[in-house]
């Protein structure tokens, strides 16, 4: 079976060695995560867990289990559907050449970003939406000379219904 890209979401206790205890469970069984995030909630005892894995459906489903024997998560989704909301940041540090400034500038206009820090030969653009997005922009920059990214990787949330 093919794997595909999940997004999993989990409230779990905000306590040392939580976080540990869930990537444990992916390491030891072989899995790799591709992008992480965690941040507590409104609720300063709980964090939102947020990761991104390639796996086929049983794999998936056999991590959904072990995860949720795990004491300290306390709600668990898979957020790869249509029925949640996706997004993703990402600073990019470009080569600004005077030749290339207005360009970049216009890119930076068209996809909604903005740039945060300008020096003598870059720019530091953020962005954020969906990774299709991301990766277009990426793309279009590449031949200016990208120097350094970084990447959140995918947050998420459940859509409400109506």
């Amino acid at each position: 079976m093919n794997a595909e890209k999940h997004i999993l979401t989990m409230l779990v206790d905000n306590q040392p060695g939580v976080l540990s205890r869930v990537v444990g469970l992916f390491s030891g069984r072989g899995y790799n995560i591709e992008s992480l995030c965690v941040a507590p909630t409104i609720d300063p005892l709980v964090s939102r867990i947020t990761l991104v894995t390639n796996a086929n459906l049983p794999a998936i489903e056999q991590i959904e289990k072990q995860l949720r024997k795990l004491i300290n998560v306390i709600k668990l989704r898979d957020l790869s559907g249509k029925e949640a909301v996706r997004r993703e940041m990402a600073l990019i540090c470009v080569k600004a050449k005077p030749e290339n400034r207005a360009e970049i500038l216009r890119i930076v206009d068209i996809f909604r970003c903005k740039v945060v820090d300008i020096g003598l030969e870059h720019y530091i653009i953020e962005v954020s939406g969906d990774m299709d997005k991301l990766d277009a922009l990426i793309n279009l920059l590449k031949p200016m000379g990208i120097k350094k990214i970084a990447r959140t990787g995918a947050v998420a949330l459940f859509r409400e219904p109506n």
